[in-house]
């Protein structure tokens, strides 16, 4: 039933388990005490992150289900598709962080897309491996069947070059050398994974790429790990096609390989080797592959090498192709040697366009012919009377703020283009070792490179603050500081006057 009261609110959000009694009390005593209204309690819980948007919604609705799956307490939505929802969640046994895949309820009635459904989860459990997204439970509640799994904190590949364009050499060959290892990994327990693609490939923030959904996967009968049962070889309808036109009913390794290009092509050419589209008869249309444009003459700025190693990935004929994904792992050894990451890099494509970019290509954009606009920042801290503090502090120099509670949320929103705010700012007052943990993140991931970060600590903190890597665009204040001294350095940090 829908809560119409305050107390009705608060008595559901403490029955479901979703808000501790503290939090409600703490929360009615700055808006009034009971004589608050429902609205005004779900915001203000809101405000101070003890609830999030998605669990307010559901709450406001009066819904009593949804919120937890196993151990697993769901946050928010951060993907969707056709067969199931993706959502964040926290573990309430440890507080780690989970990812929750959800089948759409209208698939319940429907046996065979529910084994279809605990196969994916029940398969990825068996394997373990770094590049593959390590699965952590299979279930059902409330009728709802559910996988939880490792959260990746990043985009899938699809997002990642939509963003940010093609990737340079050295990632590129990183990336696909990664995948490599976990195809490897699971290609030796006799499993080929039949449905690679790009939505299906997770990049962490710290560039850790990671294979995920092996519902589709097959099992050898002869090599095949025996706890991993016997199932035949589903296939999409991509895989079905290459393997027909190239005459091999089932070609399942060599078919991974070919795949597993594509994912190279992609991240080095910054379009899919194979034209895309959701239609069956497009997909399934020969000329879909005998018509892919040469990697060569897609991005003929890419080392001959590199382009040889991918196109024979890319062979259409299984005899030519590399025949296991060992061959491809021998082959990209020497690449990556020869054209190592290097630090610090962005593709044109991800830096243009963003505060931070602007900035450093453009330093005189206040010049009189190009009218300034006012910068932002985004503040990490965790009480909301410093919280307001800082908040005055920064507008009074000229800045619009933002407010979050939570460092990895802050990452999250930097990995988006266009980034949320010119400058992170992180205190260490409260969050300690994870403000510092977050901050560390920026120097080491380069696709944080550009992103200018202050770290506040406290004098009592200057030991552990130790650990903070500063360099150019990240640097660490000590409090209490003068206004001109944050004001100076910001200026520095963002390339312009607030």
């Amino acid at each position: 039933m829908k809560p119409t009261t305050a107390e009705e609110f608060a008595n559901l959000a403490q029955e479901l388990e979703l808000v501790s009694a503290a939090h409600i009390s703490s929360a009615l005593d700055e808006i009034g005490g009971t004589g608050a209204t429902v609205e005004q309690l779900g915001a203000q819980l809101l405000r101070r992150e003890v609830l999030t948007n998605y669990q307010l919604d559901r709450l406001l609705r009066g819904d009593r289900r949804g919120y937890f799956y196993g151990s697993a307490k769901v946050l928010y939505q951060v993907g969707a598709g056709s067969f199931a929802r993706v959502y964040r969640a926290v573990n309430v046994n440890d507080g780690g962080i989970l990812a929750v895949k959800v089948m759409r309820s209208r698939f319940a009635a429907d046996p065979e897309k529910c084994k279809s459904f605990r196969r994916e989860g029940e398969m990825g459990r068996l394997l373990r491996h770094p590049n593959i997204v390590a699965i952590e439970d299979v279930g059902l509640e409330n009728n709802t069947n559910y996988i939880t799994m490792e959260f990746v904190e990043g985009q899938t590949l699809r997002e990642l070059i939509r963003i940010r364009g093609a990737v340079e050499v050295g990632r590129g060959i990183d990336l696909l050398q990664q995948l490599s290892a976990g195809l490897e990994y699971a290609h030796r327990r006799g499993v080929t994974h039949r449905d690679i693609k790009a939505s299906n490939v997770l990049v962490s923030s710290l560039g850790r790429a990671k294979l995920a959904d092996f519902g589709l996967a097959g099992i050898d009968v002869e090599t095949g790990d025996k706890a991993l049962g016997k199932v035949d070889h589903p296939r999409t309808l991509d895989y079905a096609a290459l393997e027909k036109l190239a005459g091999m009913k089932d070609d399942s390794v060599r078919s991974d390989v070919f795949f597993l290009g594509a994912m190279g092509y992609l991240a080095l050419a910054g379009v899919s080797a194979l034209l895309e589209s959701r239609d069956r008869s497009e997909r399934s249309n020969p000329a879909r592959f005998t018509s892919m444009i040469p990697l060569a003459t897609r991005a003929p700025h890419l080392p001959r090498d590199v382009v040889d190693v991918i196109s024979r990935m890319l062979h259409l004929d299984p005899q030519e192709r590399w025949q296991t994904v060992s061959d491809v792992c021998r082959a990209l050894e020497p690449l990556a040697e020869k054209y190592p990451m290097r630090a610090g890099t962005l593709t044109p494509s991800a830096a243009a366009g963003t505060p931070a970019a602007d900035a450093a290509a453009a330093p005189d954009a206040t010049a009189p012919h190009m009218p300034a606009r006012k910068s932002t920042v985004m503040l990490v801290e965790t009480t909301g009377k410093s919280q307001e503090t800082l908040r005055d502090f920064f507008g009074k120099l000229g800045y619009k703020v933002l407010v979050t509670e939570n460092p990895q949320r802050a990452l999250a929103r930097f990995s988006t283009t266009p980034v949320p705010a010119d400058c992170l700012v992180l205190s260490a007052h409260a969050l300690g070792d994870s403000a510092i943990d977050a901050f560390n993140v920026l120097s080491k991931d380069v696709f944080f490179s550009q992103v200018p970060a202050i770290l506040l600590i406290a004098s009592k903190q200057r030991e552990a603050a130790s650990r903070a890597v500063e360099d150019s665009r990240r640097k660490v204040l000590q409090t209490p500081f003068h206004a001109a001294d944050m004001s100076k350095l910001l200026g520095e940090l963002i390339g312009r006057p607030a």
